[in-house]
Formats: structure tokens, sequence, C-alpha cells
């Protein structure tokens, strides 16, 4: 196999995932909206437990989900915030 073409592929796969509506936008979207669906689930199901009764062992399992998804979440944040500082310390 060549090595220019094996080059020029990943290049045009990489370029097309970071271009401004691109999968990658849509990626971040999906992982938002799947955040936002998770946490409202468990709302939900916490609220049920506190009105309705609802199983505690949903509870708990809800728990752990908002508890997965919000140290995704920040864990996604920090590393944003770490890129942003890196380039900011690079010379101009």
């Amino acid at each position: 196999m060549d090595i220019n073409a094996l080059v020029a592929q990943n290049y045009a796969a990489g370029k097309a995932a970071t271009a401004p509506g691109g999968e990658g936008g849509n990626a971040l979207l999906g992982a938002a909206q799947d955040f936002m669906q998770t946490m409202r689930a468990s709302e939900n199901t916490a609220m049920q437990a506190m009105t309705a009764g609802a199983d505690p062992h949903a509870l708990v399992q809800a728990l752990a989900q908002t508890e997965l998804a919000v140290q995704t979440a920040v864990t996604v944040r920090d590393k944003v915030v770490e890129a942003y500082q890196e380039i900011l310390r690079m010379p101009v």
C-alpha cells in the first residue's frame, strides 16, 4: 500500500470530522442530548420514588447513572479547559 495514499486518506477523514457542522459536531451534540436525557430520566425516577413510592433499586440505579454522567461531563470540561490553556501558552 502506498504511504501517501494512506496519509491522504487519514487526512481526509480527520478534516471531515473537524469541519464545521461535520460528524464531530454531531457527536458532541449527541453526547449533550444523551446527558440531558439521562438527567431527565433520573430526575423523573427520583420524583416517582419520593411521591409514588417507586422501586428503590430503580432509584439507586438512576442515581448511579446520573453520577457517571456528571463525572463524564466534568472530565470532558476539564479536558477542554486544559486544551484551551495549552493553546494560550503557545508562542505566537
